[in-house]
């Protein structure tokens, strides 16, 4: 099952794209794969001009396609998600996001913004016909410390929120595999034992 992690940052490095990729890590432990998708890489005209035909674009509106789960992370900015992040949203047809598992993650200056995820961000994410929106993950810069020589490390509370969302995340993954294998063919069955060989 392929995850795609969706940094909506404008800022390198970003606190939120750090907490981002540290799930990502926590993910691959679990076995499971993931690519990672920076909005703020992608052609700025494009993006505000919300041209769908840029190239560059497409290849980025086609990772979100073929992604069963999505992490999407950003900083709060006056109480709302980033700019670039709403951009490149606004870019999704109506059910972007339809089928797949959907876990946000936020990062803020304090605890007085942790209220955007639920009135700002996770309507969006609905309105986008995620499958499933999973409880929300969100930090402030206090609580996602940074070295060069430990890389991440996390207060307790935040590490337990994680670890919470990964195993929710995997969980909701295992049950989609479980489903989809349920619903193969015999013939299927034998095409995947024998590609796996």
């Amino acid at each position: 099952m392929s995850i795609l992690l969706i940094s909506g940052s404008p800022a390198v490095p970003s606190t939120s794209s750090r907490l981002l990729h540290h799930i990502g890590d926590k993910l691959a432990v679990h076995g499971h794969r993931s690519t990672r998708l920076n909005v703020r890489d992608l052609p700025a005209q494009a993006l505000l001009a919300a041209d769908a035909t840029n190239p560059v674009l497409q290849a980025a509106l086609a990772e979100v396609a073929e992604a069963q789960a999505v992490i999407v992370a950003t900083p709060v900015y006056k109480a709302a998600y980033s700019g670039v992040l709403k951009a490149f949203l606004d870019l999704l047809p109506q059910n972007g996001l339809a089928g797949k598992v959907v876990l946000p993650v936020a990062t803020g200056g304090s605890q007085s913004h942790l209220l955007a995820l639920d009135y700002a961000l996770r309507p969006v994410l609905h309105a986008l016909e995620a499958d499933q929106v999973l409880t929300s993950i969100y930090a402030t810069a206090q609580q996602v410390q940074w070295s060069d020589h430990e890389g991440v490390t996390l207060a307790p509370e935040i590490a337990a929120r994680v670890a919470a969302g990964v195993a929710a995340l995997d969980c909701a993954l295992g049950y989609r595999r479980a489903a989809g294998d349920a619903a193969r063919t015999p013939q299927e069955h034998a095409f995947a034992a024998r590609a796996a060989a």
